[in-house]
């Protein structure tokens, strides 16, 4: 079923014709830590992903990032970025899912606040 829903569809994975020109003229780079699979052409002119499920292209880590799109040349299987210990892990794009971040005072937050640095208006 899987193999059917990627003929005509490009957010289920890879199409067939990606499937073909990977094997035809890919080779594998590396993986990242969601299952991704990164691959370039033999003369590591042409770079490109095979996202493990649905296709988004946030879901992409920020050192596979950089190599996606010619930034550096290393990928970092081979050549690893060095982090801060300030620096958070990725996290892929929430807006439009529950997940998504809502500001104090947000219609979406579950809970209201209370708020204390105004007064409404009363009428007399």
């Amino acid at each position: 079923m899987n193999f059917l829903k990627r003929i005509p569809t490009w957010w289920n994975s890879q199409t067939i014709g990606t499937q073909f020109w990977t094997w035809r003229f890919g080779e594998k780079v590396g993986e990242d830590a969601q299952g991704n699979v990164f691959f370039q052409t033999k003369d590591g002119k042409r770079r490109w992903v095979i996202y493990n499920g649905e296709a988004e292209a946030s879901r992409v880590d920020p050192d596979w990032h950089g190599w996606l799109h010619h930034t550096w040349n290393d990928p970092p299987t081979t050549r690893p970025l060095t982090h801060k210990a300030w620096e958070k892990p990725h996290q892929e794009n929430l807006t439009g899912t529950p997940a998504a971040y809502a500001p104090a005072g947000s219609l979406r937050r579950v809970e209201p606040v209370a708020r204390r640095d105004y007064e409404a208006w009363q009428p007399e």
